[in-house]
């Protein structure tokens, strides 16, 4: 991990908060970030300029840039996440087979319409214009065949783009996780169809990176110095055993396929900020939050769209004991010793 560097009264500290997708392991980032409000006695809108966050790493960014706290949106994933990831059948087989069924040959496994009515519950009709915070989260328009990033319609970028789009569409397009759920189509853009962010920015850190690095820090802006905080999803870390079936179909592959993308991109967006923190004329000082070792027997209940009771307390302790663990460390607490600088309103 790199080293805290120790800051000048003089600086000018931009800080960024960035959460991975995972689906429904969104209750462990969230878990986490609450033990983070109550160490440091705050609501993580007061303490970071802009937040990032992909998938359900952008519906946990959303809900904190409107200042509700992380132990509401850990309810919000304990109670809605059943609804939203509905398993028909009580046979775990007859499960596996529909799912099957429907992602690789019908219409996707999972309909979008309890997601839609559980972020409605959460953010009514709230726009983007209304946030406390500067936002980057990304999606992807199919429409367009290129990456999207919804933000707030900050100043310094001469923005006049997503400040009157809804977060529940907002939410919708960057957790449109291809095969699991409808394409995202948003009236107020002229019907455009967007997917997940994470199929090509998992981890956001270097979207927000490079947004701060554009607009807000660095020679003639207004901050000097750069923090970036970047909460991990759980991660399958074990691995696989040598030796298995070469040719593999997509039925073969399926939810494993998206897995293995997601964790790939995180990864190398990790590795990529270590190394540009170290030659880069800008002092960052960025801080990783990785994913606790998941063992074989874990590993089926920490999955995009597992939402059973079990797994909704495996999700729960990990991040318990992540955010236990972290919410100690003083490269975290670096964080919290002043609030924000940069106001959107």
């Amino acid at each position: 991990m790199k080293q805290v560097k120790l800051f000048m009264a003089e600086d000018r500290v931009f800080k960024i908060l960035s959460i991975d997708g995972g689906g429904m392991k969104g209750l462990y980032s969230a878990t986490l970030i609450r033990h983070l409000e109550e160490k440091f006695n705050c609501h993580i809108s007061n303490h970071f300029d802009m937040l990032c966050g992909t998938s359900t790493g952008g519906l946990v960014a959303l809900a904190l840039s409107l200042n509700k706290p992380a132990s509401e949106i850990c309810r919000f994933y304990e109670e809605e996440g059943p609804k939203i990831f509905y398993r028909h059948f009580r046979n775990s087989n007859l499960n596996k087979l529909s799912g099957w069924f429907r992602q690789t040959l019908w219409r996707g496994k999972f309909s979008d319409k309890p997601l839609k009515e559980a972020l409605e519950k959460v953010f009514g009709e709230a726009v983007i214009g209304q946030s406390e915070n500067l936002l980057c989260i990304p999606s992807y328009t199919i429409t367009e065949a290129r990456p999207w990033i919804f933000k707030f319609d900050h100043k310094e970028g001469d923005l006049d783009r997503d400040n009157s789009t809804r977060y529940v569409d907002v939410a919708l397009a960057t957790t449109a996780a291809p095969t699991y759920f409808p394409m995202a189509e948003i009236e107020s853009k002229d019907r455009k169809q967007f997917v997940d962010g994470g199929v090509w920015s998992n981890n956001p850190s270097l979207v927000g990176f490079i947004e701060a690095l554009d607009y807000f820090v660095g020679k003639g802006k207004e901050f000097n110095k750069l923090q970036i905080l970047s909460v991990g999803s759980l991660t399958l870390s074990a691995g696989k055993p040598v030796g298995l079936r070469r040719e593999r179909s997509f039925s073969s592959w399926r939810d494993e396929l998206f897995e293995t993308s997601l964790s790939g991109q995180s990864f190398l967006t990790d590795y990529f900020l270590r190394k540009i923190t170290t030659v880069n004329e800008i002092s960052v000082d960025y801080v990783r939050i990785p994913s606790p070792i998941i063992s074989p027997d874990q590993a089926p209940l920490v999955q995009l769209d597992v939402a059973t009771p079990d797994a909704i307390n495996m999700l729960r302790g990990k991040g318990n004991d992540q955010g236990e663990l972290y919410s100690k460390r003083p490269e975290v607490a670096e964080f919290f010793k002043e609030p924000k600088t940069y106001s959107t309103h």
